[in-house]
């Protein structure tokens, strides 16, 4: 069992910068695969990058690539999302997740443990 917290969410201007951090307890945490997924109104919750177990290894969807950062600290139970240069189109809730995989994916259907989600809104 793996529980999930997101934090560091908030409002920010366009070009701004915000880290979001996501706390896991539970045992299994460091040997999970880990992805961050976002949901904006109206639409689909959507990939935004993952992580294998060890961090060696990771993945974004085309539309934040080269401006998100997503790293791990097995030792602190902890996955984080570095975000820079945000746009307006980044504003929705960010949900942490682990997989019930041994591979990470962009397939929401592959993780079995999902946090409450933090709002992120960027402004024009």
């Amino acid at each position: 069992q793996v529980q999930l917290v997101e934090s560091g969410g908030g409002l920010v201007q366009a070009g701004g910068s915000l880290r979001l951090t996501c706390a896991a307890s539970g045992r299994a945490f460091s040997t999970k695969p880990m992805g961050w997924f976002r949901q904006a109104p109206g639409k689909e919750r959507e990939f935004v990058s993952a992580i294998n177990w060890s961090g060696s290894s990771t993945a974004y969807s085309d539309s934040v690539k080269g401006r998100f950062n997503i790293s791990r600290d097995n030792a602190k139970n902890t996955v984080y999302l570095q975000m820079n240069s945000l746009k307006p189109e980044d504003t929705a809730v960010y949900y942490c997740a682990a997989s019930k995989r041994t591979y990470y994916s962009d397939y929401r259907k592959d993780y079995e443990y999902w946090g409450q989600g933090t709002q992120v809104t960027v402004s024009s």
